[in-house]
């Protein structure tokens, strides 16, 4: 499912934030490293989507692909048989980790105002579905 920023979603599973309490100005609220608030959000809970972005990070293999991909389009014509050989031999290697990153879907992380007010930052899109 493609989030986009203004959609109504729901979340699908039951979420429960813990963690240390800081006011709005980031300063704490309490000593350092102590627990000292539980949430839970039901499964279910609504609210409109305010930030969408891709978290989607190249692997080395994936960039080396690309780069070599590159290369031969670009220079192949003019490359010596056995040195156009070779290359195409390193992108043969290379390219089930550029398959896989492909086809694997764009996650992303999303900013969500839920209905009560609160607000999920920098969280799965993967936990929300169409309201």
């Amino acid at each position: 499912m493609t989030l986009k920023e203004g959609q109504r979603v729901r979340l699908t599973v039951e979420l429960e934030l813990s963690g240390q309490l800081t006011t709005a100005a980031d300063s704490p609220a309490g000593e350092p490293g102590a627990v000292v608030g539980l949430l839970r959000l039901a499964a279910g809970t609504e609210g409109t989507v305010e930030e969408v972005r891709e978290d989607r990070q190249e692997s080395h293999e994936v960039r080396e692909y690309l780069r070599l991909k590159s290369l031969l389009d670009d220079f192949g014509h003019q490359m010596p048989p056995g040195s156009r050989t070779q290359l195409e031999e390193q992108i043969g290697a290379l390219e089930p980790a550029w398959i896989a990153y492909r086809d694997g879907g764009i996650p992303v992380r999303v900013r969500v105002r839920l209905d009560n007010g609160f607000v999920l930052h920098d969280t799965s899109g993967d936990l929300f579905a169409p309201a």
